[in-house]
């Protein structure tokens, strides 16, 4: 067994039959700091979860599993015929050698995450040179780093864009020495919020110190990667799922020696140690996957963020273009300073949006008239076009419109999605699949697909202009990181003009040739029992809308939609986002839900349909609620079967988070002592995103 030693003793309760010797330490220096263990100790328990699945959640695998106990890393050195070949011009033939063996001796050795940073593509190269007896390479343990003053880190400082008068403000707002605090960056799409990032890490590095960028995605950290390796001269680390075992724990070395100034991951990367912390950046701070809502340790990683840079007294700047109800609410309350980009950066301009009215115009396989007639007239004018449907997939259902039999899953209350590429019908809840039947096992009638996902769009697309390349962004398409990179390639290049695609699509690409967006169905999240449904589609259509127009040529949004009166839709167009979140606050406070209350969730579930709610009602009578606390439930989910399993959950709620938290310290032990069936699964979700 691998642990992680947090504290030590010279006396114990325990009797000594019980303890067992340490037998090895793997590690020559401590991993994490006294106050990286302390953050880790604090969301253990403010999430009331297992403190040694909370570390286990913080380091990489291979050092959990003791395969990482001496990192070594490669460097790159000149050998004495090397250092002859320089002065004479015997590689005039090979530029590309000749740079990097420049490149290697003019910094007396590199290692491979130096050579990294300053060359696109060098390991052939080096390993020529190597086969030359030109250019050699030796192990050595990661070491920490002394940390550079970068006066000048910007590489390409003479062709930085000019900054907005917005931008310049904003700038020297977070650039100011020995800056503490937290700053909402809020930026209108394509105001220029990353070159903001960028000019305040510039600076950050200049005074010796480092940055942490957080980013919700795993397909939009390479881009980020990518801008930011462009920029700076200085290793960066990237840390994500998309990380083989070896490549993340070399990352997190990279980062907590000090080897890399940068550090771009996603949601677990707000744990990784960085010696000499000084800016810590949350990109898109509203996405809810910076909340683990799946199995394990639900931790939000932007609110473990704001505690990490208050205790280590580093600024930490929230960016988004559609602030969560939650950072707004917090600049009322002055928790967070507000910066505002209220207008794009360069010639570009606001969009122009309207609605389209599909109870009033011929509607082609989901796609109505107008939205035809205006891709036909962006596309003929050279542009791209960019089509939102968050529905993969070829149709939601298989309807027999005989007997009117639908395709149900055995598994869950849900219905099976028709696959067209595969022939295949699946379940996007639990993930079965099926054969897809052509003929109705009730009554024998033929089958028909109803409604529309990305899938069937596409098809329609190719049928209607069969001149332009489609380009389809959703998980069935592009399953791996480098398809998605393979995909907005083509986007960048013009070899694909039209783009259809789920939120894949909208989250922070820049698409400069994108003038025309449509969402073609802005109806599914309008009527949703979850509280924050409303506030998700607002964000979503001022995303994806933002995709539109982002250079010299006007854009335009155009939403399809069934109910072109609903209140959402109306203040969303005639308020812009501004007028939306201050309505939807009101309306919060006025139910009572978060920003305004705490609330904790604990979901049960269980082979037997009554035993959830069983469970759950037993847990609810363990200890008379506190006054200032309130237990609401149990109840089914909204979806109470689910993949062979029966689920329920209970709402504990406070007005005061002290409150809570001090009734879930008590309560939650009890009920982990309680007993139940071995079938029974559950798990306490501390400022659950979703209440369903």
């Amino acid at each position: 067994m691998v642990g992680v030693v947090v504290s030590h003793s010279e006396t114990t309760d325990v009797p000594e039959g019980k303890l067992r010797a340490v037998e090895e330490v793997l590690d020559a220096q401590p991993l994490l700091s006294a106050a990286d263990l302390e953050l880790l100790r604090w969301a253990a328990e403010y999430y009331h979860h297992p403190v040694g699945q909370v570390f286990a959640t913080a380091l990489p695998l291979a050092l959990r599993e003791g395969r990482d106990r001496q990192p070594l890393q490669r460097f790159w050195e000149p050998t004495a015929a090397g250092q002859e070949t320089l002065a004479g011009d015997t590689l005039r033939r090979a530029p590309r050698q000749k740079a990097l063996l420049v490149h290697v001796a003019a910094h007396a050795g590199c290692d491979d995450a130096a050579l990294d940073a300053a060359f696109d593509s060098w390991r052939s190269h080096a390993r020529a040179l190597v086969a030359r007896g030109l250019l050699q390479s030796r192990q050595q343990p990661f070491e920490s780093a002394a940390i550079p003053s970068l006066a000048a880190s910007d590489a390409q400082a003479g062709t930085l864009p000019v900054l907005t008068p917005a931008q310049q403000r904003a700038v020297e707002q977070l650039t100011p020495a020995e800056l503490q605090g937290a700053f909402l960056l809020d930026g209108v799409t394509g105001s220029g919020k990353t070159e903001v990032y960028m000019r305040v890490v510039s600076e950050v590095l200049s005074r010796g110190r480092a940055a942490l960028i957080l980013c919700p995605e795993i397909g939009l950290t390479p881009q980020l990667l990518e801008r930011f390796e462009r920029r700076f001269d200085t290793p960066v680390a990237a840390l994500h799922s998309g990380l083989t075992d070896t490549e993340r724990a070399r990352a997190w070395r990279a980062a907590a020696t000090g080897q890399a100034r940068i550090v771009i991951g996603t949601r677990s990367a707000v744990f990784t140690p960085i010696p000499q912390l000084g800016l810590i950046v949350v990109d898109e701070e509203h996405d809810s996957s910076y909340k683990q809502q799946e199995g394990g340790f639900r931790y939000s990683a932007r609110d473990l963020a704001l505690l990490r840079g208050q205790r280590s007294g580093v600024p930490v700047v929230l960016g988004s273009a559609t602030p969560s109800l939650e950072s707004l609410h917090n600049v009322h309350l002055g928790r967070l300073a507000h910066i505002e980009l209220p207008e794009r950066a360069g010639s570009a301009v606001p969009p122009r949006v309207a609605l389209i009215d599909m109870r009033a115009h011929p509607v082609h396989k989901g796609i109505a008239t107008p939205l035809r007639h205006a891709i036909q007239r962006h596309l003929e004018a050279g542009a791209q076009v960019l089509l939102y449907l968050n529905r993969r997939g070829y149709a939601p259902t298989l309807l027999c419109q005989s007997c009117s039999w639908i395709a149900p899953c055995s598994s869950c209350d849900a219905r099976l999605t028709v696959h067209q590429g595969r022939d295949r019908l699946a379940c996007h809840h639990c993930g079965a699949e099926a054969p897809r039947p052509t003929r109705c096992p009730r009554c024998g009638y033929e089958l028909h697909p109803l409604g529309h996902g990305t899938e069937r769009v596409e098809e329609t697309l190719a049928e209607l202009f069969p001149d332009f390349a489609v380009e389809r962004f959703d998980r069935d398409n592009l399953r791996q990181a480098r398809q998605l990179e393979q995909a907005i390639e083509r986007v960048h290049s013009g070899a694909a003009r039209i783009l259809v695609g789920t939120q894949m699509l909208t989250k922070g690409h820049h698409f400069p040739d994108v003038t025309l967006v449509g969402v073609l169905n802005a109806d599914q999240s309008l009527f949703s029992t979850d509280f924050r449904a409303a506030e998700r589609l607002a964000q979503t259509i001022v995303q994806v809308a933002g995709r539109a127009g982002r250079a010299e040529r006007p854009g335009e949004v155009l939403i399809q939609t069934q109910y072109p009166e609903h209140p959402l839709l109306s203040t969303l167009l005639d308020g812009g986002y501004a007028g939306f979140t201050a309505s939807a606050l009101m309306e919060r406070d006025a139910a009572h839900w978060p920003p305004f209350v705490r609330l904790a969730i604990v979901r049960a579930s269980d082979l037997n349909p009554e035993g959830a709610l069983e469970f759950l009602r037993a847990a609810k009578a363990l200890l008379p609620s506190p006054t200032g606390v309130h237990l609401r439930g149990p109840v089914p989910a909204a979806m109470s079967k689910r993949a062979d399993r029966y689920h329920a959950q209970l709402l504990v709620e406070s007005a005061q988070r002290t409150r809570l938290q001090r009734f879930l310290a008590e309560w939650v032990p009890a009920v982990e002592a309680m007993a139940a069936p071995r079938s029974l699964r559950w798990a306490l979700d501390v400022d659950p995103l979703e209440v369903l």
